[in-house]
């Protein structure tokens, strides 16, 4: 029996006769003549959870011009704006009403509000297919809310019967129910498919939070960027990614995300921090972007642990150096190089002075050996990152969601670079004792990112975990892109040619549209209106610097979410839209607080930066998931004809 004929009788199983089979491929052939779905990209989130949260909600922008486009001059700037924020933040701003007006002013604002919002979900709905609209419809409200979206409030005929539902909610008190979920359903249709491009932990409070939302959404991919891969490397039990996560949290007095979101024990390193680390600290040690919460003593006390832990990461690094020496990271190894009784350090034959001579825990002869206690307070950190449910369930998020890269829809989407040498050619990296380059590289790095994760043999999984750190940092890393993390140099040298990170030549040649076509070419996309969705580097704008690149095939999308960036980028970052009419790269104005955009309606709308014209509509049919339906049919088809043909017996439903 061939392989073709076996499909088919499995397919019949769903499908167990003509008119089951038929009415699938006329609902099909609907479907994928509908237009495209919207698509959006973000990059670089960096923690900051209340802005990202902000633009998932207002659809960066988008519902405001369905808005717009439902209501046109019928309502004024104002009560677009009102009813914007009431999208964005339902609950809130009902409780904003109910504390600001009468009983009678409170039920006419929630019955011409639940009107409003019908009529822009009808706008938000008008793409899909009905199917679609009642499957994102939550249970409890699905039969009202289908009845009114599909009916005419106008019509004479049916009018009564449309403000009969609208009355009965109000009188059965449900109304605020009805306006919370309607409002959910506009912002999960407005948007049908998000698209992470990296980094959604860092320097910012809420990480956890962000993740929280992504975990949420409806329908989401993420490519990791080199801080997603070193917490992936830290849950999974990394001690050099547990290290230097937590340094950088320290350093940024983010404890938010460790204590709150994931439930670290952190009592360890205190301990041992108060214990040995006493006398002075490099200035480079104090935290920066200070938490207006923390005291001084708790900014010294944060301090003396960030510096406890970045001796524990140095230490870590030239222990992983010395037994990968494939991975090329000898030039990380920097503790033996100090004399510590001149308070001076060697590199590269120049000597230069120390910012901090106070080491208590190196040891002159065995500098890479961590102490007794060293040793004790890692495990105990190991053993809370390992036992964090809250971080294993997002690191488990972040595995099944995310990829070096992702095709999808004739785009190229991913974090880094893809290295590149001097002359533009693919950069060849040793990995797993085979040459790499160019997809095979990425395709590699993604290999060990999943055995890091679900290895059960010890020693490809320590092997992977130390690629999953290279990939944090390393001069091939596709997620990092620079020679060199110049940590060390950072905190305990004044010389600013000692912090100096060079970025990979890709950095150079992606502006040339040659460069980018090999690219697309090298991952298999060859159409026009192919592009590549790059992230990690912010786009310095008030220097003049523009997102779109190499003729419009390569558009970088990190604007500066984290607040530490937007200095240099002038904005708080990019959303680039993708719908059926073509592209719009849109930059964002700096997010302040939630609670002033409720209380002031404040839209907060981007700015339109780059759109793509002259494209022709896009249809789902056009789409990956599109060419899915289409192969779908054709094999419904052959159902069909085997039902004719008597080849497969039908069954009654």
């Amino acid at each position: 029996m061939s392989s073709d004929l076996n499909y088919l009788k499995l397919l019949a199983r769903q499908y167990p006769n003509v008119e089951s089979a038929s009415a699938e491929i006329a609902n099909l052939s609907a479907i994928i003549n509908l237009p495209k779905g919207t698509e959006h990209f973000l990059a670089d989130i960096h923690g900051e959870h209340e802005a990202f949260d902000h633009v998932i909600r207002n659809a960066s922008g988008v519902v405001k011009r369905k808005i717009d486009d439902a209501f046109g001059d019928g309502l004024t700037r104002e009560e677009k704006k009102e009813l914007a924020t009431l999208v964005y933040y339902p609950q809130e701003k009902l409780a904003m009403v109910k504390a600001s007006k009468t009983e009678e002013e409170q039920l006419q604002w929630l019955e011409s509000r639940m009107l409003y919002l019908v009529i822009l979900c009808r706008q938000a709905a008008y793409k899909y297919s009905r199917s679609k609209v009642r499957k994102a419809i939550p249970r409890h409200f699905q039969y009202i809310i289908e009845e009114m979206l599909h009916e005419n409030e106008e019509s004479g005929m049916k009018r009564g019967y449309y403000k009969g539902i609208v009355a009965s909610l109000l009188e059965i008190g449900r109304a605020e129910a009805f306006i919370v979920t309607i409002a959910d359903l506009i912002r999960t249709l407005v948007v049908d498919h998000l698209h992470i491009i990296g980094d959604v932990f860092d320097r910012g409070p809420g990480a956890h939070h962000v993740m929280d939302t992504l975990k949420q959404h409806h329908s989401v991919d993420m490519q990791w960027g080199n801080y997603d891969a070193l917490w992936i490397g830290a849950a999974c039990g990394s001690d050099v990614c547990i290290a230097d996560a937590l340094r950088i949290s320290l350093r940024y007095g983010n404890l938010e995300t460790l204590q709150e979101g994931y439930g670290l024990n952190l009592a360890p390193l205190v301990r041992f921090a108060i214990e040995k680390y006493q006398g002075d600290y490099a200035p480079t040690f104090q935290v920066k972007a200070k938490q207006s919460h923390l005291r001084e003593k708790d900014l010294t006390l944060l301090s003396r642990m960030q510096k406890a832990i970045a001796i524990i990461q140095f230490k870590l690094e030239g222990q992983l150096a010395e037994r990968r020496p494939e991975l090329g990271l000898g030039h990380r190894r920097l503790l033996h190089l100090m004399d510590l009784d001149e308070g001076t350090i060697e590199i590269d034959g120049n000597r230069y002075s120390l910012l901090d001579r106070e080491f208590p825990t190196i040891d002159k002869e065995h500098p890479y050996d961590l102490t007794a206690d060293e040793q004790d307070v890692l495990d105990k950190l190991r053993t809370s990152f390992l036992h964090s449910s809250s971080l294993q369930r997002d690191v488990r998020f972040l595995i099944d969601k995310g990829s070096m890269y992702k095709v999808f829809n004739g785009n190229l989407l991913y974090h880094g670079c893809i290295p590149m040498g001097p002359e533009g050619d693919f950069a060849s990296f040793q990995l797993n004792g085979r040459p790499r380059s160019g997809k095979a590289l990425l395709d590699g790095f993604d290999a060990m990112v999943r055995k890091a994760y679900y290895s059960t043999d010890q020693a490809e999984k320590a092997l992977a975990l130390d690629v999953v750190w290279y990939l944090w940092c390393g001069s091939f890393s596709p997620l990092f892109g620079k020679s060199r993390m110049s940590t060390f140099e950072r905190y305990f040298l004044e010389e600013k040619e000692t912090h100096k990170e060079i970025k990979n030549p890709y950095y150079i040649h992606r502006e040339q549209e040659a460069t980018c076509l090999r690219i697309l070419e090298e991952f298999g996309l060859h159409g026009e209106g192919s592009h590549i969705i790059n992230g990690h580097v912010p786009v310095k704008v008030t220097a003049g610097e523009v997102p779109i690149k190499a003729g419009g095939k390569l558009i970088t999308i990190d604007g500066g979410f984290s607040k530490a960036y937007q200095k240099e980028t002038g904005i708080a970052g990019y959303t680039l839209i993708f719908n059926s009419q073509g592209m719009n790269l849109v930059a964002h104005e700096p997010f302040e607080t939630k609670e002033k955009a409720i209380r002031d309606d404040l839209d907060m709308l981007p700015t339109n930066v780059f759109i793509e014209t002259g494209r022709p509509q896009m249809l789902v049919g056009d789409t990956d998931p599109g060419i899915g339906l289409k192969e779908d049919i054709v094999m419904l088809k052959q159902l069909l004809q085997a039902y004719r043909d008597g080849v497969i017996k039908e069954r009654n439903g």
